[in-house]
């Protein structure tokens, strides 16, 4: 049987999702570590804060192609390659953190509307520019960043001293969470790690293959 057959629809929209999660915490690593970012994956992370109403989850990364770093990563992980031991901690702690956020219907209307606030001006100036990532830092640090247990990012300390690395990490975050958010949307549980893994990686090959 082949591996595209073996995956459902379903499970072929989650992994999306979870390539868009861990693809932007990856990038989240790499600005902590490096005080870069690859400027292609972090303008898909951010575009896809922007992209509310999107028709499908292919949709909010740009399409698939835009999500193959996030796929190959997430295979790795499946497969017992990750060469990154902080990266799936770190998905854990968003997805534990997305979990507290749902419930907190104030906090998501005012990250809803911070991210509606600024759209015209990442429309204008790129989802990148640096007054953009400074603008969702700040909706990040004013939100999500009062929910504990805090998701916490280890990286150079010459880097995460500097308030526009931290902005960016943040607004970085926020991307992952958007991320996780659409995962559950699609019916997304940690029991699929458990459950689900076969398909999960059928759904994997047939993307990256």
């Amino acid at each position: 049987m082949s591996s595209t057959r073996s995956a459902s629809p379903a499970i072929s929209e989650r992994v999306l999702a979870l390539a868009g999660l861990v693809q932007a915490l990856a990038q989240v690593r790499r600005i902590a570590d490096t005080g870069q970012a690859n400027a292609a994956v972090l303008g898909t992370a951010l575009d896809s804060v922007f992209r509310i109403d999107a028709s499908s989850p292919a949709q909010v990364y740009g399409g698939t192609e835009a999500l193959r770093p996030g796929l190959v990563l997430l295979r790795d992980y499946f497969v017992r390659e990750t060469k990154d031991e902080q990266l799936p901690r770190l998905a854990l702690a968003v997805m534990q953190l997305e979990r507290r956020f749902v419930r907190d219907h104030a906090m998501a209307q005012r990250v809803q509307a911070g991210i509606r606030n600024h759209a015209d001006t990442a429309q204008r100036l790129g989802s990148s520019h640096p007054d953009v990532l400074a603008a969702l830092g700040g909706v990040y640090a004013e939100t999500l960043s009062h929910l504990r247990p805090r998701v916490l990012v280890q990286g150079n300390p010459h880097y995460l001293g500097q308030a526009n690395v931290v902005a960016e990490v943040r607004a970085v975050l926020l991307a992952a969470v958007r991320s996780a958010v659409l995962w559950r949307q699609l019916g997304g549980s940690l029991w699929d790690f458990l459950l689900r893994r076969r398909e999960m990686v059928a759904a994997l090959n047939a993307y990256l293959d």
